[in-house]
């Protein structure tokens, strides 16, 4: 079987060419969309105050920081992308399972970018006539019954779709250049927002000075604790698959310094955007509750200027955003299920495709669903990944790759047949205790059972039972999934791997390559 083609190939030296402004400009244009507006002021709709999001958006991008530059490594040693990495610690086949379950949630999130872009083209349509968008009750009134959605946005959707199209198959050099020229247009349509906001609803006292919603400190960490893990989340996708881009860079270095600019701050200024805009809008528009959907939003602004220049910054941001963050990883990760068959380009038409079946406009419904459902969840499923390959590479390995065996058959990452069951074990067993809580947090049904449950107990109305504490530990362990499942995987495999004796022998088959860019 063929495990490489000219897309999982390792990068040639000479064509490591991103340097520190490249990743710096990378994360800016990742990082500025309206999945970030919507993730702070998420949490100013769930209660929060301006300072206890801005807290908990912060704190968990310095968190997830640190596996990203740490899984950038390898790429950057070795010029190797996010499946082929994997294949050191799962083997050349056991790869594609973490790859199509990183693949699976980019798909999500490329449909869900899609939608917000076409939502965007959606509203500049109007602008572009001097017409104002129809209003809740119109489009509710106009959605097909099967699709959820309206004639017309489903036709701005397929458009934006198609621009997301036109760049998978120009290919990542495009993606540089498109985040390259991007960055610095994304932050100045941002603060302008920040100022509309500031002169309609007087002075940043004013909109700043809401207090937090929530009563006790328990009621605070009921929705902090699963608020960070969902801020861990929101980049846990790329702190997998970061290789891909890191393997064109210059030096380690380049790739290191770059992220640490790029993420952080950018994630922390948007979000104070997010949250700033949100708290102005009950002041802007009384008696209603916030308006935490920036497309809504300028919507509502008015002016067709103001909504044309508003939504062309809104498309650039989502498309610049939807390339690098949802496109390059799963094409690589189908690419790496049949190298012979499927190149980066029809992996990521693969990518489009499937993230339109899953009609993402449904997992937008509300801005709970949007962070306790979707972000956290999937957290639970790639946490434990994160925590099998940093400890494989920096505590098993020390840092050095067989590399001609990541591609070949019988080699040192051959395992048994291509599979290494201690991986999928550890895999298995960090996700798989994150699941009950899962399943108490996204099936309706159980959640409304599970909180009413908890409301007798609280009132002292019913007895605990052993089924009322394993649910309540459950859901517990839930709310900190991504850490659960990275620390519990990655301990199972070090633990492993140590008692074996792997560390050493794993390597025996054939010498590491130089490293040509450290």
């Amino acid at each position: 079987m063929k495990l490489t083609n000219e897309d999982l190939a390792p990068v040639a030296a000479a064509d490591r060419t991103w340097s520190t402004m490249h990743f710096a400009a990378l994360w800016v244009g990742m990082a500025v969309c309206i999945p970030t507006y919507t993730l702070a002021s998420g949490l100013i709709d769930q209660g929060m105050s301006w300072w206890q999001a801005l807290l908990t958006v912060a704190l968990g991008n310095v968190i997830v920081l640190v596996p990203m530059v740490l899984n950038a490594h390898a790429g950057t040693k070795y010029g190797i992308p996010f499946p082929v990495f994997a294949r050191a610690s799962f083997g050349v086949l056991g790869a594609n399972v973490p790859a199509l379950l990183r693949a699976l949630v980019a798909c999500g999130w490329f449909g869900i970018q899609t939608w917000f872009g076409g939502l965007a083209l959606y509203q500049l349509w109007f602008a572009l006539r001097g017409e104002a968008p129809p209003g809740p009750e119109a489009i509710a009134a106009a959605k097909l019954a099967l699709l959820g959605a309206t004639p017309g946005q489903l036709f701005a959707y397929f458009l934006f779709w198609c621009m997301n199209l036109f760049f998978i198959l120009r290919g990542t050099e495009s993606i540089k250049w498109l985040e390259t020229l991007a960055a610095p247009f994304l932050l100045a349509a941002g603060l302008a927002l920040l100022a509309w906001a500031r002169i309609r609803a007087g002075s940043f006292g004013d909109i700043l000075g809401q207090p937090s919603k929530f009563q006790t400190t328990g009621q605070f960490f009921a929705v902090f604790a699963p608020g960070l893990t969902a801020m861990v989340g929101f980049w846990a996708t790329l702190s997998l698959n970061i290789p891909d881009f890191t393997r064109y860079a210059k030096s380690q270095r380049d790739q290191a310094l770059g992220q640490a600019i790029g993420l952080p701050g950018t994630m922390l200024l948007f979000s104070f955007i997010g949250v700033a805009v949100t708290s102005a809008t009950p002041l802007i528009f009384p008696g209603e509750p916030p308006i935490w959907d920036p497309v809504v939003l300028i919507g509502r602004v008015g002016g067709a200027v103001v909504t044309l220049v508003a939504m062309l910054a809104l498309s650039v941001a989502t498309l610049s955003t939807n390339l690098a963050a949802n496109v390059v990883s799963p094409a690589n990760d189908f690419s790496n299920l049949a190298p012979e068959r499927i190149s980066y380009r029809t992996g990521g038409v693969l990518t489009a495709l499937i993230g339109t079946l899953i009609m993402p406009w449904k997992l937008l419904e509300t801005s709970g669903a949007y962070i306790f459902t979707w972000l956290v969840g999937y957290s639970a499923l790639l946490g434990p990944i994160g925590g099998i390959m940093i400890a494989d590479y920096f505590l098993v390995r020390r840092r050095e790759l067989a590399v001609d065996d990541l591609y070949r058959r019988g080699g040192a990452y051959e395992y048994s047949r291509g599979w290494h069951g201690l991986a999928l074990a550890a895999l298995a067993i960090g996700a798989g205790v994150n699941l009950p809580g899962f399943l108490l947090e996204a099936i309706p049904s159980w959640k409304e059972g599970f909180v009413a449950r908890a409301a007798e107990l609280a009132a002292g109305t019913a007895v605990a039972t052993g089924g009322d504490r394993a649910a309540g530990f459950f859901r517990a362990l839930y709310d900190y999934a991504w850490f659960i499942g990275f620390f519990l995987a990655g301990g199972i495999y070090w633990a492993g791997m140590t008692l074996r004796g792997a560390g050493q022998s794993a390597e025996r088959g054939s010498p590491p390559e130089p490293a040509p860019a450290a």
